[in-house]
């Protein structure tokens, strides 16, 4: 990623209410935001290719200039251990853990299924999970001080959350170290819309302050 550069970034935001609205930003100019109907997840990337498209502030000439698209996905439970391309199983299985993610995975699975709108099947779609970073954390760590039937019927364990990033904050960091990641042991710290902390030992992650939701966190 240190070699490119990019060219524009926005959002689509309050999907589905009176007060929907897309963001758009080209590289180097000042964010526009606009207030649009926004019903579903489909007209949300309609709007986006729209202003990738516009005359004056698009960066691109034609979709096929697009290659692949990437979802951030929040919850792939003991399913996903690391990032994936979209299959109809793999939309399954994100589907299938609604329940443990209901505010987040709903509207992510809507996501992919509305760029299959778009876009078409042949675009190539790639889903990384925020909890799949934390998927080496020891039993010890993941299980709460409940009964362990709660786990076994209703996979009520420590997850972990913004992966994305502690994976990003690690690796950064041994490179500033000039140290390779193997050999640290080290404590990241993600502060954003949520914050939560993960112990990081040998590269692999062994305790997150986050649980089974994003609630959790500091």
């Amino acid at each position: 990623m240190d070699t490119e550069k990019m060219m524009a970034k926005g959002i689509c935001d309050r999907i589905g209410t009176e007060e929907s609205f897309i963001k758009y930003q080209k590289a180097g100019e000042s964010a526009k935001k606009t207030p649009r109907a926004i019903p579903n997840h489909v007209q949300a990337f309609r709007l986006v290719t729209q202003a990738l498209l516009d005359g004056e502030t698009g960066v691109i000439s034609s979709l096929s200039e697009i290659s692949a698209v990437g979802h951030r996905i929040a919850q792939g439970g003991s399913l996903f251990r690391q990032s994936v391309l979209v299959t109809d199983e793999v939309l399954r299985g994100i589907q299938s853990l609604i329940p443990l993610a209901p505010l987040h995975n709903k509207p992510e699975a809507d996501a992919v299924l509305a760029c299959r709108e778009v876009f078409g099947r042949k675009m190539p779609q790639c889903v990384v999970f925020d909890t799949s970073f934390h998927a080496t954390m020891p039993e010890k760590a993941y299980l709460y001080a409940i009964p362990y039937e709660y786990y076994e019927k209703y996979k009520i364990r420590r997850y972990g959350f913004h992966g994305t990033s502690h994976r990003y904050v690690s690796h950064h960091c041994a490179k500033l170290m000039n140290c390779p990641l193997e050999d640290l042991k080290m404590i990241t710290c993600h502060i954003g819309n949520g914050s939560s902390i993960a112990a990081i030992q040998y590269g692999k992650v062994v305790d997150t302050s986050m649980g089974l939701t994003p609630l959790d966190g500091f």
